[in-house]
């Protein structure tokens, strides 16, 4: 199992900008989106990860082509990590469902567990399977930093799930956080291995 997993969120979108639900939808880099890619790669740089490894997605692949480019590293893609499937939301503005599905939009924001967008995913069922692809990429580096390249609000998932952090609005066009944060990887990850729920603390 490598020693640090470095979680770097995909650059932002016309979609985030503007305060849509991007779900799954594969949507390029904005410019905006590629100038945040540029500031990740010079300061992965100083100290470049052993391995770099992206989402199945046309912003994770073109921040990883950024960031490989300047560490040094081919970025190899990851199955199973695809965004969060938010149905029939997708491609609408947030203000827009709060408006004509009020009381959806008010469950989801109090207890995300326990709804799911129409036609869309439910989150335990994400986290299950960003899990397992995780536990696939980690049986290939017996040790070192390795980084990956996942969508928003994917990358509050793996945090979530390799080291407890909250998860916080998953629809938050901007989050306040870094857009890249490196995770000691071992005592976490047996700590989440060992959650008795996926919904527990």
């Amino acid at each position: 199992m490598p020693d640090h997993l470095i979680v770097i969120r995909a650059g932002a979108t016309e979609y985030e900008l503007q305060g849509r639900i991007r779900g799954t939808l594969d949507v390029p880099l904005a410019p905006a989106g590629t100038a945040e890619a540029d500031r990740i790669a010079a300061l992965l740089a100083a100290a470049p990860p052993d391995a770099l490894h992206i989402a199945e997605d046309l912003c994770c692949e073109e921040t990883g082509r950024i960031i490989g480019r300047r560490c040094g590293l081919k970025p190899r893609r990851m199955a199973g990590m695809e965004n969060l499937c938010q149905g029939l939301w997708q491609g609408m503005l947030v203000d827009e469902i709060r408006r004509k599905q009020p009381r959806l939009y008010r469950q989801w924001q109090d207890n995300p567990w326990a709804v799911a967008p129409p036609e869309g995913e439910l989150l335990e069922d994400a986290c299950h399977r960003v899990e397992a692809a995780l536990e696939t990429v980690f049986l290939r580096h017996p040790t070192g930093r390795i980084a990956i390249v996942v969508p928003q609000p994917l990358d509050q998932v793996v945090r979530w799930i390799v080291a407890g952090e909250s998860m916080g609005d998953l629809w938050e066009s901007a989050p306040a956080g870094p857009g890249v944060v490196e995770l000691p990887l071992a005592a976490q990850w047996r700590k989440a291995r060992h959650r008795e729920t996926v919904g527990g603390s």
